[in-house]
Formats: structure tokens, C-alpha cells, sequence
């Protein structure tokens, strides 16, 4: 048993006794540690808070959008194209199983007045069924319902941001928008889901039977009425793939495109969106985590430094071991596990500090952090390693001394 603590109890006599250098090293350490896990956090955060917002939205949901199409050998922009109608929605929801609604909708640009001020947004004609399907709330009032649908009632539903923004603030229920030709009446207000992907708070809803009487809605050359977007819920999630094969073979029959001619639209589940989101963003944080390691690579650089002038500051007393009978191996480890020791204590306290600096980021709402398990073990297992790794060559250097130059050493 002493055979494996005196080691340890060299090492840590070597550290106590020269205070202000094991201070030093270590601190660089720990900068090095609390950034890895302060950044980490942050990206860990980010993506833990974009997955919880989309799958706030339903995670059954499936939005088909307009692809891009090929005229004359020149391929158009995705999203560019007339090519969903309200007609694909009623044969969608007519002849494919598994789903619950069905929500076509179409989108323009609109000036927007209310008393002085004004703004330039997007707003959206919708179907009552859009609520459900992108799974809303509602702060105040109602939504858009289906009597406002069939009438093409001059109605609207407004998200948090516009109420903002056009009426400052106060209770816009029963006040009106004007929206190019023609005013609006507020009767319900969205409930905040913060900026995210497809996020309510700066949405304008208005029937879109309404919207068709704002805006002259295009049509194909079959006489087709365009839509913007069509989004649909499925009642089993198991069966997304197989409702997405279904949509597209009857979208792909509906738009008469030959085998050879790519689809022109795009369907896309929230689990796939969440899953590039999830991807891209992981890469992000590995990114991150690799920028806060390089000063934890200068850390260890820095404890090779220090070892190193521990050894020559400390030769005479390796001769003095030396001949009383430390073996090489003696030597090495006491060394060894000295580095070890100050970049472990370094990752300890980095991950403290790394953990208080996550917290408070996140405590005062400039945004999420996450600090989980797995960070953490990196971080200290990366600091150990550094601390090894750079211990290593003044470590052999020690073992390697000749006891008599040692001894005549001043």
C-alpha cells in the first residue's frame, strides 16, 4: 500500500510547496475548462430550446410547401412555383389515411395601418382547421372560426410581437387593421412561443376566404386555386412515412410529372426539421467546444512549462532520491502524477466555475444554457489527459537524470 501513496504523497508536497507556480498552472486550466463548458452550454442550450419550440408545434406535423420546377432546361427556386393548390388539399384529405386535418393557406405581403402606425408583414389566409394543426394557443379572445371561414368575415388573429408593434401594448380585441383596401377587426391574440422556427408572434391570420377577396389569388393553368402551403396532422405518428409516400404519389399523379421529372414540392415533418436543426446545431457546439480547447491546449502547455522548471529547480533533490535508491519509475510517477493532480484540480474547479457562469447566463434570460453529464466528463477527462500528456516528457526527463551529475548540480 505505500508503495502506491508515497508517490502521491510526493507529488503532493511538490505541489504545496511551490504555491504560487501550482496556482498558476492550474488557473490556466481552469480558464480553459470553464470556457469548454460555458460554450458547450450555450450550444447545448440553443438546441435544446429550437427542438422544444418545434415540438411545441406537434411533433405529427407535416407541412408540404411549393418545389422547384424545370422550364426549358432552367431549374426555378424552391418555394418559387405555383404548383399546390386548395384542390391537392381536398384530395389529400379525401384519399389518404392517417390524417387528421388539413390546413391549406396562403400567404402575401401587405401594408398594415393602425392610427399612426404602420408596417409592411406577411399575413396569412387560413382555414379554421390551422389552428389545430399547427398546434396554437390563444392569449385572448378567439380564433378564426368556421361561420368567419364560410363568410369571408373581415376578421383577424394577431401574434404577440404585432400587437406589440401596432398597437403598443394594449388590448387590440375589437380594434381594426387596415390591410391594403380594406380594415380588419382583431378578434383574438396568439400566445407567445418566443423566436423560433415558424414562431406565431409575428403572424397576421385572417380567413382565407377574406384573404381571396384582399389579395387576387393566383391560379394554374387547370384553373387551380394556389396556396402557399398545405399543413396536415397524422393521427399515428408511426404512419408519417407512410403518409408522406401516399401525399407524394398523389401530388406527383395530381401535377402529371412523368417518372424522370423531380418532384415540385417539398414535404417536410417536424421530426425531420428537428432532426437537421439537431444536427446542425451539435456541429455548432463541437465547433464551439473545439475553439474553448485550444485554450486548454495552452494550458497544458503551460504545465509542461512549469514541470519542467520544477525538475531543474528540484534536480539535486532527484540525485538525493536517486541514490538512496528511487528507481527511475519512482521518479516518473511522482512527476506524472504532480501534473496530473494540478490540471484534475484545475478541471474541478473549472467545471465550477464553468457551471456558475451557465447559470447565470441563463438565470438572467439572454439564453438557455444546458451543462449535462457528458460535458462536464469530457471537460475533466480532456484536462486529465492534457495534464498527462504535457507531464510526460518533463516526468521521463526527471527519471532519466544521473544521480551523481544530480548531486554536483547547484
Amino acid at each position: 500500500m505505500k508503495r502506491w501513496f508515497e508517490p502521491l504523497s510526493s507529488a503532493w508536497v511538490g505541489v504545496a510547496t511551490h504555491k504560487l507556480r501550482s496556482f498558476l498552472t492550474i488557473l490556466g486550466i481552469v480558464i480553459g475548462v470553464a470556457a469548454v463548458i460555458t460554450l458547450m452550454s450555450i450550444g447545448r442550450g440553443a438546441e435544446a430550446q429550437i427542438i422544444s419550440n418545434i415540438e411545441s408545434m406537434g411533433s405529427n406535423l407535416i407541412t408540404i410547401r411549393p418545389g422547384a420546377v424545370t422550364f426549358g432546361g432552367m431549374r426555378s427556386a424552391a418555394g418559387g412555383a405555383n404548383t399546390l393548390t386548395m384542390e391537392d388539399a381536398a384530395a389529400i384529405s379525401e384519399q389518404v389515411s392517417f390524417i387528421t386535418s388539413v390546413a391549406p393557406s396562403y400567404s402575401s405581403n401587405l401594408q398594415l395601418v393602425v392610427g399612426g402606425e404602420n408596417m409592411n408583414s406577411q399575413v396569412t389566409g387560413v382555414t379554421p382547421e390551422y389552428k389545430q394543426v399547427n398546434n396554437l394557443e390563444l392569449a385572448d379572445g378567439a380564433f378564426l372560426s368556421e361561420y368567419d371561414y364560410q363568410r369571408g368575415a373581415k376578421v383577424a388573429a394577431v401574434g404577440s410581437n404585432v400587437v406589440e408593434t401596432l398597437f403598443g401594448g394594449t388590448n387590440p380585441l375589437g380594434q381594426q387593421i387596415r390591410m391594403g383596401g380594406i380594415v380588419m377587426r382583431v378578434v383574438g391574440v396568439l400566445e407567445s412561443k418566443g423566436g423560433m422556427f415558424g414562431s406565431p408572434d409575428d403572424a397576421i391570420l385572417i380567413p382565407l376566404t377574406a384573404m381571396q377577396q384582399t389579395v387576387a389569388q393566383p391560379r394554374t393553368a387547370q384553373g387551380g386555386r394556389v396556396v402557399s402551403s398545405i399543413a396536415l396532422t397524422v393521427s399515428d405518428e408511426e404512419q408519417a412515412d407512410y403518409v408522406v409516400e401516399e401525399i407524394t404519389s398523389l401530388l406527383r399523379t395530381r401535377h402529371q410529372l412523368s417518372p424522370n421529372e423531380d418532384n415540385d414540392f417539398n414535404i417536410m415533418s417536424m421530426e425531420e426539421i428537428a432532426s437537421m436543426l439537431s444536427e446542425a446545431i451539435g456541429t455548432m457546439t463541437l465547433l464551439l467546444g473545439a475553439i474553448a480547447a485550444i485554450s486548454l491546449l495552452v494550458g497544458g502547455i503551460g504545465v509542461m512549462n512549469i514541470m519542467l522548471v520544477s525538475v531543474l529547480e528540484r534536480t539535486r533533490e532527484i540525485g538525493i532520491r536517486k541514490a538512496l535508491g528511487a528507481r527511475e519509475w519512482d521518479i516518473w510517477s511522482q512527476f506524472l502524477i504532480e501534473a496530473a493532480f494540478l490540471t484534475f484540480t484545475g478541471g474541478i474547479i473549472g467545471v465550477t466555475v464553468g457551471w456558475v457562469v451557465s447559470y447565470i447566463i441563463s438565470s438572467t434570460g439572454l439564453m438557455t444554457t444546458v451543462v449535462s453529464a457528458d460535458i462536464v466528463i469530457l471537460a475533466v477527462s480532456v484536462s486529465v489527459g492534457i495534464g498527462l500528456f504535457f507531464g510526460f516528457y518533463p516526468a521521463w526527463n526527471a527519471s532519466r537524470l544521473n544521480p551523481i551529475e544530480a548531486l554536483r548540480f547547484e
